[in-house]
């Protein structure tokens, strides 16, 4: 039990909080640790937009200045790979972009929840995409949506193999999509946490300011920068991969 206990992957388990089964058990209706940090995740993007962007102010604060560069990161994004078509879109990408953001960084406080390393939150998010996304294709193109799975320019005797090919790799979207936030996410902190263990390990034998504990301290330094930018560089991707597939929806006529 004591090693069960220091288990790296004992930070992904999740817990009942509340309106849970006899004995603590979790329930299709319980309250867990990832619903409380996806609600922390909502109310904090929505406090940050709210409160960043209640004076307004020709010279922006810290807070408003965070607020407005990240609406104009998002409406790049949108602008430059789904193009005027997309506009209608960006309430959308804005909201999913801010979501697994701020879920990503409260996972890198110590001793919360990372809700994005479960492979269930990651596919719900993707399978939502991957609908909406399709729903709209072929509502603005109808019919001709379909041609999508066999490319112009290909020969007619390949189509029993294009098709299915491409068919198959539509519908991996949803998968992919899930798999790389969960994977990274999962992967990077169950990292820190066993170079975390070393570094306590070595303090414990040769003390904070010596060689051995100096060492391993700094590198998990450097691995926690590098998991804050790749929990920014994740949503980062996932949204973009967002406006790619939207873009192919809406701008199907073109191609």
């Amino acid at each position: 039990m004591a090693a069960e206990s220091h288990s790296p992957l004992e930070q992904f388990k999740i817990k009942c909080l509340a309106l849970c089964g006899e004995g603590g058990e979790l329930q299709a209706y319980s309250f867990t640790n990832s619903s409380l940090f996806m609600v922390l995740a909502v109310i904090g993007a929505t406090l940050l937009m709210v409160y960043g962007m209640r004076q307004r102010s020709l010279v922006p604060g810290r807070l408003q200045s965070v607020a407005e560069l990240s609406y104009e990161f998002v409406a790049n994004m949108v602008r430059e790979n789904v193009g005027t078509n997309g506009r209608q879109y960006f309430p959308f990408i804005f909201t999913l972009f801010m979501f697994i953001l701020f879920s990503n960084m409260l996972g890198m406080v110590p001793y919360s929840f990372t809700v994005t390393s479960h492979i269930i939150v990651t596919f719900a998010l993707a399978i939502v995409v991957f609908l909406g996304v399709t729903l709209i294709a072929i509502a603005r193109n109808g019919i001709h949506f379909f041609t999508h799975f066999m490319p112009a320019g290909v020969p007619l005797w390949l189509a029993p193999v294009i098709i299915p090919i491409e068919i198959i790799s539509y519908l991996s979207r949803p998968i992919s999509l899930s798999l790389r936030l969960a994977a990274n996410m999962l992967a990077g902190h169950t990292t820190l946490k066993v170079f975390a263990g070393f570094v306590v390990s070595m303090i414990g034998m040769g003390g904070v300011l010596s060689a051995s504990g100096i060492l391993p301290l700094i590198m998990v330094t450097a691995l926690t920068a590098l998991e804050f930018l790749i929990a920014f560089l994740q949503a980062y991707v996932f949204s973009i991969l967002t406006c790619l597939y939207l873009s192919e929806a809406v701008n199907m006529e073109h191609h």
